[in-house]
């Protein structure tokens, strides 16, 4: 049986299987197909030539040895960058943020053809150096701090107008820290003590202030009740006050006369005069 196989292919029986043999060499030598992952553009160059077409997520298929497919991430990235800038009343300031981002899918060719693939060293980062010295500069140092929500807002727009000049879009941005000089920090907490010892005097103060009207208004008011108790006061009021004041003084007496010296003495008892 082997004396036959070889007698076989000498004489060219298996031809009819190289064709397809080469075929499939071939194939996996130039890989007619690619894949573009998801959340993934892919870039058409024709004999390095960026093309208009940006092919989607899925297999497409490219002319081996002409095309040259390029995959680019749309996804959204994130950029973290500090810079040392000042304040518009000289004060140094540095500053920590976050940048969101994304290539816009279908000017992703566009990006790689005019930036390449390292837009954040090249585009992203010196972007969000300048906007934030140059917003950062229009503010005083104690502002950057309570106007905080302003200043990341002012930065967002600038950020987002200058990038999508470059076809890259900003999903969000955040400032994660402001931070200065020691003795400007020292004074901060200074102001910051001093604004609360006068807060509190101020509340002080008011709660005196309260107390002494208070007061002012009961005297008032007590003045007041005496004058009108002594305007109501006659001589038939005065006499029923001692009536009244005998009869109690009746209501407790035991019956016993009490022990006197001298001859002739006897209780009284005082039942108001006419």
């Amino acid at each position: 049986m082997l004396k036959d196989l070889i007698n076989e292919l000498k004489n060219g029986q298996m031809k009819k299987f190289i064709i397809p043999i080469v075929l499939v060499i071939l194939l996996l030598l130039f890989k007619p197909w690619v894949q573009v992952g998801a959340g993934e553009r892919g870039i058409v160059l024709n004999f390095g030539a960026v093309q208009d077409v940006v092919l989607n997520e899925g297999i497409h298929f490219r002319i081996p040895i002409v095309q040259k497919i390029i995959p680019m991430d749309v996804k959204i990235q994130k950029a973290n960058t500090d810079a040392a800038s000042s304040s518009s009343d000289l004060q140094d300031v540095d500053l920590s943020v976050a940048l969101n981002y994304h290539i816009i899918p279908d000017k992703a060719n566009l990006v790689y053809q005019t930036i390449g693939l390292s837009f954040k060293e090249r585009i992203i980062d010196p972007a969000i150096q300048e906007v934030m010295k140059a917003v950062s500069a229009r503010y005083t140092a104690e502002e950057l701090i309570t106007k905080r929500p302003a200043v990341s807002s002012e930065m967002q727009e600038a950020l987002t107008n200058r990038l999508l000049a470059s076809h890259i879009s900003v999903d969000a941005f955040s400032i994660i820290s402001f931070s200065f000089s020691q003795t400007f920090t020292d004074a901060i907490e200074a102001k910051q003590t001093a604004e609360q010892n006068a807060l509190k005097a101020k509340r002080d103060l008011d709660r005196i202030k309260v107390e002494a009207q208070q007061t002012v208004a009961a005297a008032t008011a007590e003045a007041e009740a005496l004058r009108l108790q002594k305007m109501n006061i006659s001589p038939d009021l005065i006499e029923l006050r001692k009536i009244e004041a005998n009869l109690k003084a009746i209501e407790k007496w035991n019956g016993i006369l009490p022990t006197v010296t001298g001859a002739g003495a006897v209780p009284f008892i005082g039942v108001g005069e006419k």
